[in-house]
């Protein structure tokens, strides 16, 4: 009988020892469980990786207003060639991009009109000295009353008309380029030369040697680039926050990752057909830069500035398109402690973010702001 109460004794006394055993297992998962949630960094880690710590800080963001537009130059830096009369290519030397001066021959015309406009001119000087002469002799005899009246007027008529006609044809051969006194002189010329009305680039060349352009044809293309601006587009909604001296930064996507400044010079007084108003911007250096017309631009014109409370954005790592950052729970010994938090990004600024859930961190939350990469992202 007391082998049996014995024998009781003892399983009862291995269960009891089974059930505290399983009971410290249970609390050593747990709080294993607990420590792996955290993000851990020692002191040595910490240092060899150049690891910083930061604050939410108040910082200011600028009001921007997106907007497109292109590098674009005054009116008066472009100019198109054309021709004042008629005539057939006779000699277009030039090519697109090649360099000229103003007052330099383009293009030389050839045309048979040009030689009996020249006749015409030199016709009517000869008789302009005989009418004229004429003329004085009837005011004269006029006054003495030894002609009638009408002779006179006659005269007079006549002389006035001739120098009229003088006048417009030596105005047609100017504009020709064509010179009236060596026409006095008996220098007639078949051919015409059109000149460069400003210095730039060539930018389109429409004709080819032999071709006949007619005074409405455009013959070339130059623009000087010597003074660019912005020629952007704003939209409606948007225009009423625009104003002059408004701080512009822009891109050019095909052609550079660089940002470059400008500043609002102009703004439009009229809507276009689609709804966006033309907004002018002189560019800031312009002469260090390579701008070129027509370049298509990204632009932002800053119309304001808030205060807002927001972190440096190298804290926080994006992958798979979920912001992360790493806030400090605990410092323990030589170990930090981090937990990995996903945020939204509501804005961005020369370095500085700010975040959608900036107000459910406590105030003094720390946070890794250098180094977050090498432990979000393995």
């Amino acid at each position: 009988m007391k082998s049996y109460i014995y024998y009781f004794l003892i399983l009862a006394l291995l269960a009891g020892v089974t059930g505290c055993g399983e009971k410290s297992s249970t609390n050593e998962t747990s709080a294993a469980s607990a420590t792996s949630s955290f993000i851990e960094v020692t002191q040595v880690q910490y240092d060899q990786l150049g690891m910083k710590m930061g604050a939410i800080e108040e910082k200011s963001f600028p009001i921007r207003v997106s907007v497109n537009g292109m590098i674009d130059v005054p009116p008066e830096n472009r100019a198109v060639l054309t021709a004042t009369m008629g005539g057939y290519i006779r000699t277009t030397p030039f090519l697109i991009g090649d360099k000229v001066s103003k007052g330099q021959t383009l293009v030389t015309l050839e045309n048979p009109e040009f030689v009996n406009l020249q006749q015409q001119y030199l016709e009517v000087n000869e008789q302009l000295t005989f009418l004229k002469a004429e003329y004085e002799r009837h005011k004269i005899m006029s006054d003495e009353n030894i002609t009638s009246q009408k002779n006179f007027l006659k005269s007079e008529s006549d002389y006035k008309s001739a120098v009229a006609r003088h006048t417009g044809l030596e105005k047609q051969l100017t504009m020709l380029n064509i010179s009236p006194e060596q026409v006095k002189n008996g220098t007639i010329v078949s051919s015409v030369s059109i000149k460069a009305p400003i210095s730039g680039s060539i930018t389109k060349v429409n004709v080819s040697r032999g071709s006949y352009v007619s005074p409405a044809s455009s013959i070339m293309e130059i623009i000087n680039n010597d003074h660019v601006h912005l020629e952007l587009s704003v939209f409606e909604k948007d225009i009423m926050k625009v104003k002059k001296g408004q701080r512009i930064t822009f891109k050019i996507p095909e052609a550079s990752g660089d940002t470059f400044n400008a500043e609002v010079h102009l703004v439009g007084t009229s809507i276009d057909e689609n709804r966006t108003i033309k907004v002018h911007g002189h560019l800031e250096d312009e002469d260090k830069e390579n701008f070129l017309t027509g370049m298509f631009v990204e632009a932002q014109i800053i119309t304001d500035n808030i205060q807002a409370k927001a972190l440096p954005s190298e804290a926080i790592v994006t992958i798979d398109d979920t912001a992360n950052v790493l806030v400090l729970e605990k410092k323990e010994g030589d170990t930090y402690y981090f937990s990995q938090k996903e945020v939204t990004i509501k804005e961005e600024h020369d370095g500085f973010s700010i975040l959608q859930e900036t107000e459910s961190f406590a105030p003094k939350s720390q946070f890794l702001t250098k180094g977050t990469f090498n432990l979000i992202g393995v």
